[in-house]
């Protein structure tokens, strides 16, 4: 099994719990590293790869633990992701030091609309100067924006509003409003505007991987019949 930040973060999370984690689908037995049945654990498809651009994921609490995440496909792709648990109160250090970098340019990924006035909004990553850091707050939308509302320590890095003109892919959990996509879609349209091509195109074949493998275990989900009618 080979690691990751992802991986790891999920092992201490899953280390302090007090009682077990019931996600959707507990009684599947699943890989308990793509968090797949095993039947479709789709480990030995993995090909990660290089980029300029880098990710630190920085996750709500139980999502590393969700079958239906998709943060660590980031870092299936790329195994330098960072990731750490977010706490409002008590921020990661190791995390605080992580952003602090001074080889890349940190940008926190979140629409512009909520950024305050006069903070920097970027549209486009940075094609020259130092390679980005793309902090991404990964959760449900109204934990996201618990997280970008209440973690002081990125007010002081631009905001990288990403506008991704394709419709979402992610049927694994239902959207908060309409043009929303799920961290990995995100993550790919990053990697693509950033330079970094054949990374993006690897994360993109992975989420599709990805998704089909885990409909494929929820037979009456209503995409089966969508897709048989295409």
């Amino acid at each position: 099994m080979s690691e990751n930040a992802v991986l790891r973060l999920r092992a201490q999370r899953l280390a302090r719990a007090t009682r077990p984690f019931l996600a959707r689908g507990n009684r599947v037995l699943r890989c308990q590293r793509c968090l797949l049945p095993q039947k479709n654990c789709l480990c030995a498809t993995l090909q990660p790869q290089l980029a300029r651009s880098r990710f630190c994921l920085v996750m709500f609490d139980t999502e590393p633990m969700k079958p239906s995440n998709t943060g660590r496909l980031i870092a299936d792709i790329l195994p330098d992701t960072l990731a750490f648990g977010w706490s409002r109160t008590e921020p990661d250090e190791a995390m605080l030091a992580a952003v602090q970098t001074t080889d890349y340019q940190p940008l926190v990924v979140f629409p512009g609309s909520y950024a305050d006035a006069g903070r920097e909004v970027l549209t486009t990553p940075p094609l020259t100067g130092k390679p980005p850091l793309f902090i991404m707050l990964d959760g449900t939308w109204t934990e996201a924006r618990k997280m970008f509302r209440k973690s002081p320590w990125l007010d002081a890095f631009p905001v990288m509003s990403l506008n991704v003109s394709t419709p979402s892919r992610y049927t694994l959990r239902e959207a908060h409003g309409e043009g929303q996509h799920c961290t990995a879609e995100v993550a790919a349209a990053l990697l693509e505007q950033a330079g970094d091509v054949e990374a993006a195109s690897a994360l993109k074949q992975h989420f599709e991987h990805f998704r089909h493998a885990y409909l494929a275990g929820k037979p009456h989900h209503p995409v089966h019949y969508q897709e048989s009618m295409l």
